[in-house]
């Protein structure tokens, strides 16, 4: 067995597919990866294009869509190498991507997961993060998630002012994450009740409650089209990301500094709310509405809370994110000016 497997998870991506898989396979060193597509369920002509188009690649045919989470949780169950990437079906992959993170890895027993920057695929070249990781995650002191390289809508050119060498992180892309297979199922892997959309920071947060660190390893970079399932400003969207935002919290802090701080973001919600339906934004103001509805039906799955905040534990989780950008103007993580 090799000591990686490069898993893309598809669900009627087989246009996705064509452009990006080659890439994949062209830029992934072969003598350390296999790389496999377990399709979820898809309708479209996804399997027979890769029979006939890719026939060196491993398909795993699942039955349904399962969603992001299980998806991959079902995928995982069945390779079991000792290595595992995360790899979404619209990431480009250039030579040599994957060969740092696993010497990263290899050589640091104590991380437990890892991702390359991650960088938009644009057709016009320009250098510049994507959205839904870009260097690195943390979470504020609300739970608000931000990145080196985003705060919320901003999203800054690369000029390698995140290459400082591999960087602690508190949450990694699930865009483009390596893990330690063993690992991922000892904390039980994706929670499959999120579905989709930050799941992969509940996966990092239970990591780091393991007691495995993760990284950022600037020395690899992937190119990510990003919006490939739900674009920005779908309300689909909105619902996932408000709902889940709250089981994250839920399930992760400690009870009494969860119940503190999840009175906090309701109250914030609210205004979000305000501001949805000022905007006559109504498909995103009915999303969070009915994203609290379930939140509360869903929270009682969740019945054993941490005894430690980790929260408490990086200095880049003391930042208010929302103070900071929206009434100082901050758009850029090196304008937080953090100190340990």
């Amino acid at each position: 067995m090799k000591q990686v497997a490069v898993i893309i998870l598809n669900w009627n991506g087989a246009k996705l597919l064509r452009r990006y898989l080659p890439t994949v396979i062209a830029g992934t060193d072969d003598a350390i990866a296999d790389i496999i597509v377990a399709d979820n369920g898809s309708t479209d002509d996804s399997v027979q294009l890769l029979r006939e188009e890719f026939p060196e690649i491993r398909v795993l045919k699942l039955d349904k869509n399962h969603g992001f989470a299980q998806g991959y949780n079902l995928a995982i169950g069945q390779t079991m190498y000792p290595y595992t990437v995360l790899l979404n079906s619209d990431v480009r992959t250039p030579q040599g991507w994957l060969n740092p993170l696993l010497e990263y890895m290899e050589a640091n027993p104590g991380v437990g997961a890892v991702m390359p920057k991650l960088l938009h695929d644009r057709e016009d070249g320009k250098e510049m993060f994507e959205y839904a990781g870009a260097a690195g995650g943390y979470i504020d002191c609300h739970g608000y998630p931000y990145c080196r390289g985003r705060v919320f809508e901003y999203v800054e050119d690369d000029h390698g002012q995140y290459d400082d060498g591999p960087k602690s992180v508190f949450w990694a892309t699930g865009a483009c994450l390596m893990v330690r297979s063993q690992l991922y199922q000892d904390v039980g892997g994706l929670d499959k009740d999120f579905f989709a959309h930050m799941e992969e920071i509940d996966l990092c947060w239970r990591i780091r409650l393991a007691g495995s660190d993760l990284m950022m390893v600037p020395s690899s970079h992937v190119y990510h089209l990003g919006g490939g399932s739900l674009p920005q400003g779908n309300p689909r969207k909105t619902y996932l990301n408000f709902r889940n935002n709250l089981l994250l919290l839920h399930k992760n802090l400690p009870r009494n500094e969860g119940k503190r701080m999840l009175f906090i973001r309701r109250l914030m919600d609210t205004l979000a709310l305000g501001m949805a339906i000022a905007k006559l934004h109504f498909g995103d103001a009915k999303a969070i509405l009915r994203a609290h509805r379930d939140y509360r039906r869903m929270r009682s799955r969740y019945t054993s809370q941490p005894a430690v905040n980790l929260l408490k534990q990086l200095p880049e989780e003391r930042v208010n994110i929302i103070t900071a950008h929206y009434l100082c103007g901050v758009k850029r993580f090196t304008q937080l000016n953090i100190k340990n």
